[in-house]
């Protein structure tokens, strides 16, 4: 288990906390945590699952310790600062920006999903799978050139869908989504 998802939690950490060696450390304890619910004899059904509900939760932890950390240290003496203030949690774990972040999230997988099967095929291998154009070409048999094109395309598509959300409509109308005619 620990070689199969090691570099793909460590992706999702550091795209989660921006800094490497914090990442680095949240994998590592995440695994000595699922690793010692395996050794205390539970069965662990989705081992992927829980690695990441674990990571998830130590991300939520340290980002509190520091909050708490950071207000202290600015209200030394400060009295005048409501106690709740410390204890609010990261703006994203609020429900509204929860809700629209997954929306977001429905909107551009919806967008990926009408892409042409073999452009959906090198968009998700290059920007989920974490492949390098080449990679994408030689698992796909196409050229670089062409694998350029479809995430090309794909990102195209994602911008798109993301301005339509936001209530704009595309600024340059070469990189809009391509419309079928009424």
């Amino acid at each position: 288990m620990v070689a199969h998802y090691y570099r793909e939690l460590l992706r999702f950490l550091q795209g989660t906390v921006r800094d490497r060696d914090t990442a680095a450390d949240l994998a590592q304890e995440s695994y000595a945590r699922v690793l010692a619910v395996q050794q205390s004899g539970e069965t662990i059904t989705e081992p992927r699952a829980l690695l990441y509900r674990t990571a998830r939760n130590l991300v939520i932890d340290q980002y509190r310790r520091s909050e708490v950390r950071g207000a202290y240290a600015a209200t030394d003496g400060d009295a005048a600062t409501d106690a709740a203030d410390w204890t609010a949690g990261p703006e994203a774990l609020e429900p509204e920006v929860a809700a629209m972040s997954s929306q977001t999230v429905d909107a551009l997988l919806a967008a990926i999903g009408e892409l042409p099967l073999r452009c959906r095929e090198a968009f998700i291998l290059h920007k989920f799978d974490g492949l390098s154009q080449a990679e994408v070409a030689r698992q796909m048999g196409i050229s670089v050139t062409m694998v350029e094109r479809h995430i090309k395309l794909g990102m195209q598509a994602c911008r798109a869908r993301q301005e339509q959300m936001q209530g704009s409509a595309p600024s340059d109308p070469s990189t809009a989504a391509p419309r079928s005619k009424p």
